[in-house]
């Protein structure tokens, strides 16, 4: 098993590719700098959205993300507002993507 980024770190360099691929995003929520969770929201500009999580695949052994939560984006900031009240810890990154890219399972985001 790989060592982990500092959650800010990976934040950042995060935003940097989505910039560089021209896909809006912003830090909706911060946690905590080292260890703290990340989510990745993405809005699809037509009222609906995808909640991303980091789970561990032990077959694979890495990480890889997972679909949390789906559906209309008034419901998956509920999922947000929840997740964030077990755990204030948590990053959640938000994108506007109208055909839902988020560069989470491409290359260079592996850590």
């Amino acid at each position: 098993m790989q060592p982990r980024l500092r959650a800010e770190l990976w934040v950042r360099a995060y935003l940097k590719r989505l910039e560089l691929n021209n896909i809006p995003a912003f830090i909706a929520a911060r946690g905590q700098p080292d260890s703290g969770a990340v989510m990745v929201k993405c809005a699809t500009l037509d009222g609906l959205a995808k909640l991303y999580t980091r789970t561990f695949d032990y077959e694979a052994d890495c990480d890889i993300w997972t679909v949390l939560t789906e559906g209309p984006e008034a419901e998956v900031d509920q999922s947000i507002r929840k997740q964030r009240s077990f755990d204030p810890d948590l990053w959640v990154v938000e994108l506007e993507a109208r055909h839902g890219r988020t560069l989470l399972d491409e290359d260079g985001l592996k850590d």
